[in-house]
């Protein structure tokens, strides 16, 4: 496998940290970008001193920020892009700065990625670009213009990926619900599991909004770290870098009930489930078609209880 240089921007996110870890394990150089908006350092206590890794606290909504890059790092010639306003409640208090971050940025840095002649673009895209889709499972051509995503993150989201699918340079990987360690419950922009496995923890009460009968297709972090690599050409099969948009998820729904279920039994948790009434821009049902990412070698290895149990084993140990 060649080694390449690649930058990782949101490196020192919940996905991100994984990712850049992952690529120092296997022998590329890493420039990672974060500004720390919703990243941690501590994310990054496995790698920040890693010859081979370079880290820049700075937003990637500057002007200018690849081509900055790319003339410090002559070798760099894979992009990851992560970083972006991840909270769906957050981007409905501020659409505006959510179209700049997770959109007119992502603009920004596909197009300086082209001109740059840079060989591998890989967006980090979402479910949330479907809407309240009511076809299961999701193929990728149900998202279209007429279909209206429920949130400013799900329209800045779904306008990145059909951009880079018009350009025919880059990948959209549409990941559905991740998760995994380093999740942090404690910031408005974690998911329901690692709120979940927190209040199980603390024996909390479990709040669900809605009636718990909403399913997400729940995937575990290392295999989203597996998709990146084959997205970008990365992967031992070494294909080369995909373009277009891939859905990434396991295929399987779990209601959010029985999500609280699994993880009040794997706690041990005195925990009762408390229902509240659904949020605005949440989605009902959500499970991908997986067929197009495994056709290129894509599947997920960690299942949904297993990842459960890795997951509580970390948050224990942070405690």
């Amino acid at each position: 496998m060649n080694k390449k240089t690649c930058l990782v921007t949101g490196c020192a996110g919940f996905i991100g940290s994984h990712l850049t870890h992952r690529l120092l394990d296997l022998g590329h150089s890493v420039v990672g970008v974060d500004n720390l908006s919703s990243g941690y350092v501590h994310n990054m206590s496995g790698f920040l001193d890693h010859p081979d890794f370079k880290f820049h606290e700075v937003s990637v909504a500057e002007e200018g920020l690849l081509e900055s890059l790319k003339e410090a790092y002559p070798a760099l010639d894979v992009i990851f892009h992560l970083a972006a306003i991840v909270s769906v409640p957050y981007s409905i208090e501020v659409p505006e700065l959510t179209m700049a971050v997770n959109f007119e940025a992502t603009k920004r840095m596909l197009e300086s990625s082209a001109s740059l002649g840079l060989s591998t673009f890989v967006f980090a895209g979402s479910a949330a670009e479907y809407g309240n889709e009511g076809r299961l499972p999701v193929r990728e051509e149900y998202a279209t213009d007429e279909v209206v995503p429920l949130s400013p993150y799900g329209v800045a989201k779904y306008k990145s990926s059909s951009l880079i699918e018009k350009s025919g340079y880059g990948c959209s990987l549409r990941f559905f619900n991740i998760f995994g360690p380093r999740q942090d419950p404690t910031s408005q922009y974690s998911g329901v599991i690692s709120r979940f496995v927190d209040f199980g923890l603390a024996g909390k009460n479990m709040v669900i909004f809605g009636d718990g009968t909403q399913s997400r297709d729940f995937l575990y972090v290392s295999d989203v770290v597996d998709s990146y690599l084959i997205a970008a050409g990365l992967d031992l099969e070494g294909r080369g870098p995909l373009t277009g948009i891939y859905n990434v998820g396991t295929g399987h729904g779990i209601s959010v009930l029985q999500l609280a279920e699994t993880v009040s039994k794997l706690t041990s948790a005195p925990s009762e489930i408390v229902f509240k009434p659904e949020r605005a821009g949440d989605i009902k049902h959500s499970r991908a078609d997986i067929s197009k990412i495994s056709a290129v070698g894509f599947s997920s290895s960690v299942s949904f209880e297993e990842g459960l149990k890795k997951t509580i084993e970390w948050a224990k140990s942070c405690k």
